[in-house]
């Protein structure tokens, strides 16, 4: 392994969403990230969604059976840290909560991804991304002057969850290094969801930010902070908050209006960008300080020569997919490998973290682990 977090061991139970990008941001930047997956009914392959499943190998272990939880519970004596994303107090029913994983490994720092958090009234009612940024604040900003528009899962599932859930491990790792003790970071999406609005607060505390949407310069108020249509029907973005990039962008497209003005340089604006296609705009104002891009789909964005010359994309097992980030001068992560199958590597890493190969022929023999690519068992699922 390669990258700054080189060296450091990191259990992943199986999860979804912001729980396995968690996980991808660890093994992207060089820890050792195993998945421990379930094992799957007779007949059925589990294969975690590519290119989030990237970088890790994988364990299948029945945590049903005492001696998958007894075996998960070894593999603690050997990890810096672990991560879940239950429910709160399923972890803690499967015998695999912060006790008694903390209890075999002191400085095992212990990781956990919900939407409401461990504890608070809501804490076991249901959700998804779109509640945890509705009443994080986050939600209501984003969208036209109407009514608010779901921003897809980026905000709260990955920004607001996954993301914070890696920086609160690493921090915790950070700090056991001194103290020579882990500890639980109970990461929530509505915490981390409600952090990426603190300057929306400062604003508001400052009078600078109305709560009707689309009063704002950020949130669309503003003719030179917006979206505008081409005439092929796509869309190009304009930024230009300070006076001299403003001034900038008026000189190339040749006109003369009065930024304070926002009734005059909406309308100016639309009816121009409106005359010319969005690559006629991009050959014109991209390279500029007119702050200037053009929208492109995600598949656009992989073959733009800005992001091409950067590296900003990589393939990875055939998919085309973001690139390990941020950059590192002395510590660069490899290029990831892709994501394999549940039970892929159960041998190699058992036998890697401690285990004697009769342990595991008879985990294997039970179905309390399994191997794959195709996993079966006789035993009950998960």
């Amino acid at each position: 392994m390669s990258g700054p977090l080189a060296g450091l061991r990191v259990l992943e139970i199986q999860g979804m969403g912001p729980l396995p990008f968690a996980g991808m941001l660890l093994s992207d930047l060089g820890a050792d990230v195993v998945r421990v997956d379930r094992i799957a009914p007779r007949g059925e392959t589990l294969v975690e969604h590519e290119p989030v499943a990237r970088g890790r190998r994988s364990v299948a272990l029945d945590l049903k059976d005492p001696a998958g939880v007894a075996t998960l519970l070894r593999l603690c004596e050997s990890a810096d840290a672990l991560i879940e994303g239950f429910r709160p107090g399923v972890a803690e029913r499967l015998g695999i909560g912060p006790g008694p994983c903390r209890e075999r490994n002191p400085r095992l720092v212990y990781g956990r991804m919900t939407g409401w958090g461990q504890d608070g009234p809501l804490a076991q009612t249901a959700g998804h991304d779109i509640n945890y940024i509705a009443l994080a604040g986050a939600l209501h900003g984003i969208g036209p002057r109407d009514r608010p528009v779901p921003p897809g899962n980026v905000v709260g599932d990955f920004a607001g969850g996954g993301m914070l859930l890696a920086l609160g491990v690493v921090s915790a790792l950070l700090e056991a290094k001194s103290s020579g003790r882990g500890q639980v970071v109970d990461a929530a999406i509505v915490d981390g969801a409600a952090l990426l609005t603190t300057a929306m607060h400062e604003l508001i505390n400052s009078g600078e930010w109305s709560e009707e949407r689309g009063d704002n310069v950020l949130d669309g108020g503003a003719g030179y902070y917006d979206v505008y249509e081409t005439a092929d029907h796509r869309f190009v973005t304009i930024g230009a908050l300070e006076s001299r990039f403003f001034d900038d962008l008026c000189t190339r497209l040749g006109v003369d209006v009065n930024r304070t003005d926002e009734e005059s340089t909406r309308s100016v604006f639309t009816e121009l960008f409106a005359s010319r296609t969005q690559q006629e705009w991009c050959a014109l104002l991209e390279g500029t300080d007119a702050c200037f891009a053009p929208v492109l789909t995600p598949t656009e964005a992989t073959r733009h020569p800005a992001n091409l010359a950067r590296d900003v994309f990589v393939e990875i097992g055939g998919v085309v997919q973001p690139a390990p980030a941020p950059r590192f001068s002395r510590t660069p992560p490899h290029t990831p490998a892709p994501g394999v199958a549940p039970g892929t590597n159960t041998r190699a890493v058992l036998a890697e973290w401690g285990l004697d190969a009769v342990e595991i022929d008879g985990l294997l023999a039970t179905g309390a682990a399994g191997e794959g690519p195709q996993i079966t068992s006789t035993r009950r699922s998960q």
